[in-house]
């Protein structure tokens, strides 16, 4: 969920003139990355945050996203880590050009790049000089013919798989990642079983973190951070409840949302 949001009108930038959506102007990081998104569609928040905290990077390393949409996640891990590198790949142009306007109302134009592809349809081999030290990726949730079909093409592709299915996108991710690079991934709790055998094999050093949304709650979304080429056993770390009986966030989930510390 976005910390705030506001009318995105006065903005002068030729990107964001030019996108053919509708937006707003919401805020992540206690307002630290401004974000565009669509007033009607799929629109990220709590998850990317989140899973842009998950991601081990340090300054000058490179990160990947695959699903990018408006770029919250990737941008995210560019205003906690100083001179990372960060790209993503997203299927829908005009979710492309709207992280692209992200990137330059944040001030990352020139180490954040986005680019419009269809991650199940790329097999040719990365070049070793563009491994990313990280990939991060929040793959769709529901699986195909599993729930009702979206009306809104844009919602339909942000949240079911169509063309591939999650073996598709850890394999993309995992064959865009240096060797012992990290792969960090958020995901419904009870495909946890589904993400870990296509995991296997693969990647070590799995380590899981349930999300409660409350004290007494079973966990919905999982983070999973797995290891390219590495064998050590998995890990089930202490996870974190969201929300207090009261609605508000935990102190400890606040300190996610707003803090800019890895």
């Amino acid at each position: 969920m976005s910390d705030g949001d506001s009318a995105a009108q006065g903005d002068t930038s030729p990107d964001i003139e030019n996108l053919a959506l509708d937006v707003r102007e919401n805020f992540l990081l206690a307002g630290r990355v401004r974000l565009l998104q669509p007033t009607k569609g799929f629109r990220s928040g709590l998850d990317a945050v989140f899973l842009a905290a998950a991601v081990p990077a340090a300054p000058g390393d490179r990160v990947h996203e695959a699903g990018s949409g408006s770029g919250a996640g990737v941008l995210c891990v560019a205003a906690r880590v100083p001179d990372t590198i960060v790209t993503g790949i997203e299927i829908q142009d005009q979710m492309t050009s709207l992280a692209r306007a992200n990137a330059a109302l944040n001030g990352y134009a020139d180490r954040a790049h986005f680019h419009t592809g269809d991650i199940t349809a790329l097999r040719e081999p990365v070049p070793d000089a563009t491994l990313a030290d990280h990939v991060m990726m929040n793959p769709p949730y529901q699986e195909r013919g599993k729930a009702r079909r979206s009306p809104l093409r844009e919602n339909h592709l942000s949240r079911m798989e169509e063309n591939g299915d999650l073996k598709d996108w850890i394999a993309y991710g995992l064959d865009r990642l240096k060797p012992q690079g990290s792969l960090s991934i958020v995901h419904r709790a009870d495909r946890l079983d589904d993400l870990l055998a296509c995991l296997r094999g693969r990647a070590g050093e799995i380590a899981i973190f349930p999300l409660w949304p409350g004290v007494d709650k079973p966990a919905k979304r999982v983070v999973v951070r797995a290891r390219k080429g590495v064998r050590s056993r998995m890990r089930m770390l202490p996870g974190m409840v969201l929300h207090r009986p009261d609605g508000a966030y935990t102190q400890d989930a606040n300190q996610v949302l707003r803090s800019l510390a890895p």
